[in-house]
């Protein structure tokens, strides 16, 4: 695929911007280099969220693809209202694909870009009390349990994944520690995950193809969430 403009020397020049970023949290100093932001962090992200979802279209129809911010595209500006550290900016890029009506109670595909590498991931980070519900009862059937578990081990098995989520020692309350795959009943969310800090890894990619490569490897996580919680 050609590298559209917008996307020439991503994500090294937002990884340089996010950079300074680190060192200058303030607004003043985020106002003077308004422009910077602009040509190095959010048309660059723009131009992944339409690449990007044009191709996931071809594998998940249902897709989530919104370029812009607060859809797809996480906003740079921090909600410190209850946090200690009162930096008014994240220093980071977020960009979620989602499948479903409420983007965070959906099952989806992230990436990030930050000051020591990036992330992908697919799954649901932070289900509903209600998703998560259903999402344990599934698991506790044995022939839809048995999906999930071959959905994970089919991504394990390209051998640089990981899966992520796991919070909890005990069993839940009412669910069968016995069960043959007890184990994900441990989870509080569940994904699958790439990450690295090596940045060059990306930046020496034709990074739509890269991620969606990424994106592919763990779709079968994803493909499960969407059929159990809709």
């Amino acid at each position: 695929m050609k590298t559209l403009p917008a996307l020439e020397n991503f994500p090294a020049k937002t990884v340089s911007f996010l950079k300074k970023l680190s060192k200058n949290n303030s607004r003043d100093w985020f106002e003077a280099h308004r422009d910077v932001y602009n040509s190095d962090f959010l048309e660059p992200a723009l131009q992944l969220v339409v690449e990007l979802g044009e191709k996931l279209l071809t594998i998940t129809p249902n897709i989530q693809a919104v370029p812009k911010i607060d859809k797809s595209i996480f906003r740079l500006h921090r909600d410190v209202r209850f946090s200690k550290d009162k930096s008014p900016y994240k220093t980071n890029l977020g960009i979620y694909f989602w499948e479903g009506k409420k983007k965070m109670e959906s099952s989806g595909f992230y990436l990030e870009v930050n000051t020591k590498g990036f992330f992908f991931g697919s799954g649901i980070y932070m289900p509903s009390k209600e998703q998560w519900k259903i999402y344990r009862d599934a698991v506790s059937d044995p022939i839809i349990g048995k999906g999930l578990d071959q959905a994970v081990k089919k991504i394990l098995r390209k051998g640089s994944y990981s899966i992520g989520g796991k919070k909890y020692i005990k069993m839940p309350k009412g669910y069968n520690p016995d069960s043959q795959y007890a184990e994900y009943l441990l989870y509080e969310g569940l994904y699958a995950y790439y990450e690295s800090e090596n940045i060059n890894e990306l930046n020496n990619k034709e990074v739509v193809d890269f991620s969606f490569k990424k994106f592919r490897d763990m779709l079968p996580v994803h493909q499960w969430l969407v059929k159990v919680l809709g």
